[in-house]
């Protein structure tokens, strides 16, 4: 855990320098997320979505050190994607990742083969566009949902989750198990983003701010927002979200160079901001052991930091 030290630069647009960036696709990425090999962490992957219409909408998969791994072509337009672990598929239990096919209305369930990439294992139908994606295992029973935000809907219902479970022929369907989400009415919601530890999910309603529920569909709670937060102080659109060591990162999309915002994961107040050169960021992640990941436009591709680099910048203490 980190713990805050007082500084006078505590809202200045720090500068961290990255570490390195993935190679660069042909077209427009949009969001990342991190695979974390439990058992050896240099072997994790990053996923990344190539934000086109098919053929030329793809996933890539990365090395650590920003080679590409591999690239599933002719993906039809995916927007954001997520990563789930030990998930139950017939008589296995496989990691996985999910991704919004957008133009296809579905869901693209892949699993996560250490060392090779990802490999098809599902397709699950939702409503129309759907863009943002989280996916969330309960603790108590280890169900797993997944929360969809999609380009357009009404307020309190934009949002749905879906159930995810293996069939009698051992692939993954979906079951719709709840409707939420307030909308301000401006602009759209796209990113999604999951506390796993408190069990909260944050999304930004990108002219509004971020707003905060439960994760659990059947908490007796789980219709009421809970929190509406970073409302003020922004220039762009508030795109991705990403927690990490009792913080929550969320991305001010800013031409040439984004900037990065810091709250208490608990009182939700902003310590700082950041940039690290990536240029109209929609999607972030943070690994476990601390990898950012951020999207970079200019350059189709995405940047790596490391979150020791920001916490210094912005005088946070382990």
């Amino acid at each position: 855990m980190w713990r805050l030290l007082l500084s006078l630069t505590l809202f200045a647009q720090l500068d961290v320098k990255p570490m390195r960036e993935t190679a660069t696709e042909p077209h427009q990425t949009d969001d990342p997320a991190i695979w974390f090999d439990k058992r050896d962490p240099s072997k994790s992957l990053i996923l990344g979505t190539v934000k086109m219409a098919a053929p030329n909408g793809a996933i890539s998969v990365y090395r650590l050190d920003g080679t590409r791994l591999m690239r599933i072509p002719n993906v039809d337009r995916p927007n954001n994607i997520d990563v789930a672990y030990s998930v139950p598929v017939g008589n296995r239990t496989v990691d996985i990742a999910v991704a919004t096919e957008r133009n296809r209305n579905r869901l693209r369930v892949f699993e996560v083969i250490p060392g090779v990439g990802l490999k098809d294992l599902a397709d699950i139908p939702v409503f129309d566009q759907p863009m943002g994606i989280a996916l969330y295992t309960r603790p108590s029973d280890k169900a797993l949902f997944a929360i969809v935000s999609r380009k357009s809907g009404p307020s309190g219902t934009y949002l749905h989750q879906y159930q995810l479970a293996a069939n009698g022929a051992g692939r993954l369907t979906g079951r719709l198990v709840r409707a939420f989400g307030n909308y301000s009415g401006t602009k759209e919601i796209e990113a999604v983003a999951v506390d796993h530890e408190r069990g909260h999910i944050y999304y930004s309603d990108e002219g509004a701010g971020i707003r905060k529920y439960h994760a659990d569909p059947a908490h007796p709670d789980a219709a009421r927002q809970l929190a509406l937060f970073a409302t003020s102080g922004w220039q762009g659109d508030r795109e991705g979200i990403a927690i990490h060591a009792g913080f929550i990162v969320a991305t001010d999309q800013r031409p040439l160079n984004s900037v990065f915002h810091v709250f208490h994961r608990d009182s939700l107040r902003e310590i700082g901001t950041f940039r690290v050169g990536a240029d109209t960021t929609d999607g972030i992640d943070i690994s476990p052991n601390g990898l950012f990941v951020a999207m970079n436009n200019s350059r189709n591709n995405f940047i790596l930091a490391d979150w020791s680099a920001i916490a210094r910048a912005l005088r946070l203490q382990p």
